[in-house]
């Protein structure tokens, strides 16, 4: 097969990946701002029972769940599919675990169908939750009670809620040094990618979004669709550069060197 040569990065060309990386900064970034906003509420309210708590959380996160144009500095809703906050054992009292989460308007998931505005996350209606017994070794919850820190998780499949490749943010709750629970939102991967795509397609070369596995979120590139691994250090198609998303742990990624098509 014949050697293709790709140029190195130019300046100009290190300037348009370095925008896009700001991008997915910035859109990450308005979100935890977002989850900073539920959890000062949350704490602020203090121990309230079980209906209190979903009525503050219900009040906090439907708005943002709703396909309606951003507030300033807010982070679009349409990229928000899920949010909530998930209390720690016998934070409400007699509960193991208690999940105030509501879902976006879904199109035709395997469960749901269709629903045409926010909607509780009902538990008792799924057949596949047994591994939320032990919900506090998942990535999501222990990391964020671990570290104290806000994490990102994914892209991975939602087998729990929206059947796709989602996104989870969460951040800890903390009342004086007690850790009560996580607020946490999930991004839709193809409505991140319906907003990246365009500065993407901008740019002369295949680039794509990753995270620190090499795991692919949004891609231009066609023989790396979002959920592919990208191989390291090399790929058929040449050496990956690769630019980091600030403030998150994404990564952008560009083919730069000789590659062989």
């Amino acid at each position: 097969m014949p050697e293709t040569s790709v140029p190195d990065l130019t300046d100009a060309a290190q300037l348009s990946l370095a925008s896009c990386a700001a991008e997915v900064g910035e859109i990450f970034a308005r979100a935890f701002r977002t989850l900073e906003g539920w959890r000062d509420a949350i704490v602020a309210a203090g121990p309230v029972r079980a209906a209190e708590l979903d009525a503050l959380v219900e009040a906090l996160v439907v708005p943002a769940l709703r396909a309606e144009p951003p507030a300033p500095g807010g982070v679009p809703e349409s990229l928000l599919i899920g949010a909530g906050f998930i209390a720690a054992p016998q934070y409400v009292t007699g509960r193991d675990a208690h999940f105030a989460w509501w879902l976006g308007p879904l199109a035709g998931t395997p469960l749901l169908g269709t629903t045409s505005g926010p909607s509780r996350l009902d538990l008792a209606a799924r057949v596949n939750t047994e591994f939320l017994r032990d919900f506090r070794e998942l990535e999501w919850y222990q990391v964020p009670e671990s570290t104290n820190h806000t994490h990102v998780t994914g892209p991975y499949v939602d087998h729990l809620c929206t059947f796709d490749y989602v996104i989870t943010l969460t951040m800890p709750v903390r009342v004086d040094r007690d850790m009560v629970g996580v607020v946490g939102a999930d991004v839709f991967v193809k409505s991140l990618e319906q907003v990246l795509l365009p500065h993407f397609l901008a740019l002369a070369s295949p680039v794509l979004l990753i995270n620190e596995a090499g795991r692919v979120v949004v891609s231009t590139e066609p023989s790396l669709p979002a959920g592919d691994i990208l191989p390291n250090p090399r790929h058929p198609l040449g050496d990956y550069d690769r630019m980091p998303c600030p403030g998150t742990p994404f990564l952008i990624a560009t083919r730069t060197r000789n590659a062989t098509i």
